[in-house]
């Protein structure tokens, strides 16, 4: 069974960055595309940004577009979201998540998060001065 760990969150201020890290295990064979969703209190849950098996696709959303970037390292089994330039409407738990695809260069929809079958508990991230 699939398993993911987020770890990376915390207190930052506007501008400043963080790294997010998502560990996962129990991959067995099967191929999995990485996400991020974030939900902030009173707010939908958003998705943030997704990368394929191979790690050469990736997508994100509008609001992170040009100040978020997410890598993989296949070796670890651990995806990063290296979030730069924050701002205090980027506070919100932060989530892992994954859907098991066909090829290591598919990727699966962030308008929503009902493709994504396994999700983490969330690591904080909170943007303020």
């Amino acid at each position: 069974q699939l398993q993911l760990v987020e770890s990376g969150g915390g207190l930052v201020q506007p501008g400043g960055s963080l790294r997010l890290s998502c560990d996962a295990s129990g991959f067995s064979s099967d191929y999995y595309v990485i996400g991020w969703f974030r939900q902030a209190p009173g707010k939908e849950r958003e998705g943030v940004s997704c990368i394929s098996v191979s790690g050469s696709k990736s997508v994100y959303s509008d609001s992170v577009k040009g100040r978020f970037t997410i890598s993989r390292d296949n070796s670890k089994n651990t995806v990063y979201l290296q979030m730069n330039n924050l701002k205090p409407e980027d506070t919100a738990l932060y989530t892992c998540v994954a859907s098991r695809v066909e090829h290591k260069e598919f990727l699966v929809t962030i308008d929503s998060y009902l493709p994504w079958s396994h999700w983490g508990r969330g690591t904080q991230v909170t943007v303020s001065s």
